[in-house]
């Protein structure tokens, strides 16, 4: 595959929305982006949102073979629902639609970066697997430099290659933490930060957003 792994500071913190948002952009430019959601856990909202983004290209199935109907981890919604993993399912769809398609993809995660998908494999096991660089979605919001200083900080003891940091200020409201965090996160973090308010400033996109 070719594209990248988009990976969050925790849940519910605008990655499903940058990443639709972003996937809209690169088609729009011409490119074949697609956007995936391979597991989820509650509902389908996040690849419902994807297959709008794609342009209907693909169905909810291709987009999201893996889907929980626990709203919790992976590990966690397979126990209460009392059934093991499908780790057939999850490659094979992946693979059927890289097959088919050239992307690039855009791959979001399931929740963040050490949320467990079974007991001993967890979204970093499945990012390593992938081999697709890693894109860090973070809140602007006050609290974050810890949050992503310490993912960035994983995601490069795993192994895997981290291609930059999305800060999302949508819908937070601007104030002394937002305004400052994006360049301290580029110091100490020694990546490169895009500032992500609304979707007219995916027009002017850094090269590595590019794909």
């Amino acid at each position: 595959m070719n594209g990248v792994f988009v990976t969050g500071t925790g849940t519910g913190i605008g990655k499903t929305f940058v990443t639709a948002a972003w996937t809209r952009e690169l088609r729009a430019r011409g490119k074949s982006a697609l956007a995936l959601k391979p597991i989820s856990c509650g509902d389908r909202s996040d690849a419902e949102q994807f297959a709008a983004a794609n342009d209907e290209t693909l169905s909810l199935n291709q987009i999201n073979p893996i889907s929980l109907l626990a709203p919790l981890s992976p590990y966690a919604a397979c126990i209460v629902e009392d059934k093991p993993f499908d780790f057939c399912a999850l490659h094979d769809g992946v693979e059927a639609v890289a097959v088919k398609c050239p992307g690039p993809f855009l791959v979001e995660g399931v929740g963040g970066w050490l949320v467990p998908i079974t007991r001993e494999y967890w979204v970093r096991d499945w990012a390593g697997e992938l081999k697709l660089p890693v894109v860090i979605v973070a809140p602007a919001e006050l609290g974050m430099l810890n949050h992503t200083l310490m993912t960035i900080e994983s995601v490069r003891n795993s192994g895997c290659e981290l291609k930059g940091v999305i800060v999302n200020h949508h819908p937070v409201c601007d104030d002394l933490a937002t305004t400052t965090n994006p360049a301290i996160l580029e110091e100490l973090g020694r990546v490169p930060v895009f500032n992500f308010h609304s979707t007219e400033d995916l027009r002017q996109m850094p090269a590595w957003m590019q794909l």
